[in-house]
């Protein structure tokens, strides 16, 4: 676990213990045209991502909501690593704080949705997420959260893959846009939600390179 976790789980309790109920949410305020949006690339300066990668990190944003980036590189190429993420039915592969995942609708093409529990101890308890974009080619995937009994409403994560400039690893990034729960600030959410993207993705680093090590010949 990074070591600004502590923090986080500060925030964590703060976000849990917001009085709410639980909520299937409609779908995000992008849909909804009565709402003023903008639009925004969360991705840092400080690595360079082709421009065709950036384009689909651009995310409508709403007046209440957060957008924010994490990026990875991965010590394995990129095939190996699309491998463990094109896997929208079995994120618990490389995402630790996942229980258990199963698909309760479609086939693994886009629409597909899935019921993920994650574990105790974070303000959720399940969500169902729908998958949107799961591009073999571009390795592209993304998926909106559309039900489920948690606090973080009209998420939704797009993740790209693309080669390290000397063409031996990958580059993972990792971009979101959610609404900011009531009694929580844009910096308290994005510091939250950091931390799990960043502990996903580190986690998905580890797998990714354990098993470029076992198909090394």
């Amino acid at each position: 676990m990074p070591s600004n976790l502590p923090k986080s789980s500060l925030l964590l309790h703060r976000i849990n213990n917001t009085t709410t109920n639980s909520t299937t949410y409609k779908q995000s305020p992008q849909q909804q045209p009565s709402v003023s949006l903008q639009r925004q690339t969360p991705l840092p300066c400080a690595t360079p991502v082709p421009d065709a990668v950036a384009s689909y990190h651009t995310h409508p944003m709403g007046p209440n909501q957060c957008c924010s980036a994490v990026i990875q590189q991965i010590s394995a190429p990129v095939s190996t690593v699309w491998s463990v993420v094109r896997c929208f039915d079995n994120p618990q592969a490389y995402k630790h704080f996942v229980k258990s995942c199963h698909v309760i609708n479609g086939d693994g093409h886009v629409g597909t949705l899935r019921e993920v529990h994650v574990i105790s101890g974070l303000p959720a308890a399940n969500s169902t997420e729908r998958l949107e974009i799961l591009d073999d080619e571009s390795h592209v995937i993304s998926f909106s959260v559309v039900g489920g009994d948690h606090r973080l409403a009209n998420y939704r994560s797009v993740t790209t893959l693309h080669p390290t400039p000397a063409g031996n690893g990958t580059v993972v990034a990792e971009s979101y846009v959610v609404d900011i729960p009531v009694g929580n600030t844009k910096e308290e959410t994005m510091v939250f939600v950091d931390t799990i993207v960043r502990c996903n993705l580190q986690s998905l680093a580890e797998t990714a390179e354990n098993l470029a090590r076992r198909n090394c010949p």
